[in-house]
């Protein structure tokens, strides 16, 4: 009986990309003042992962700006996502939403009046996936590292590492976050 190939295939999400799988997948990216927002669809196999790098898209440029180009924006990113599914039959209710990131890796000038990149990718997020009708399940958002997320598409899980290499000795740490990082209720 011949071994059945068990490859599962890798993408790398870049910076202001969003990629949506209906074969189980490793979606992997890297996070600092980015969001990184997970999307599960368990009844469908569908998954999805988006890397938004702004919270807010200009209304002025809303009318000219090709998908592609508005996916680097918080609240456009998970609205694309949103309407994806959508058309996929998915409910809001059903998906398994994550997010991750919105991290001040950067030094900026101590004016503490003034939300940070990071604050407001965070804030972004959990605002419109409100709005949308998402229920967050699970989050890390905030800190001072940037941060590698893989998301195992299969599972539901996501694979957190810390990207600060004065942590444990020099070594990354590492840990699953299936549903249990900052659950909500």
């Amino acid at each position: 009986m011949a071994e059945r190939d068990t490859l599962i295939r890798e993408i790398y999400v870049q910076p202001g990309e969003s990629h949506l799988v209906s074969q189980p997948a490793l979606l992997r990216t890297v996070l600092g003042s980015c969001v990184g927002v997970t999307f599960l669809i368990p009844r469908l196999g569908v998954a999805g992962l988006c890397h938004p790098m702004m919270p807010r898209c200009p209304p002025a440029q809303l009318a000219r700006l090709s998908v592609r180009a508005g996916r680097r924006y918080v609240d456009f990113a998970i609205r694309d996502m949103a309407g994806q599914l959508d058309r996929l039959g998915a409910t809001r209710t059903e998906a398994v939403v994550k997010v991750f990131g919105g991290n001040d890796v950067l030094t900026v000038a101590d004016d503490d009046s003034r939300k940070t990149i990071g604050e407001q990718n965070s804030e972004a997020a959990l605002r419109v996936l409100g709005e949308e009708g998402f229920r967050v399940a699970a989050s890390c958002l905030g800190g001072t590292t940037g941060i590698h997320i893989t998301f195992e598409t299969a599972t539901g899980e996501v694979l957190l590492r810390r990207l600060d290499s004065k942590m444990a000795g020099g070594a990354p740490k590492t840990r699953r976050t299936p549903h249990r990082v900052h659950r909500r209720r």
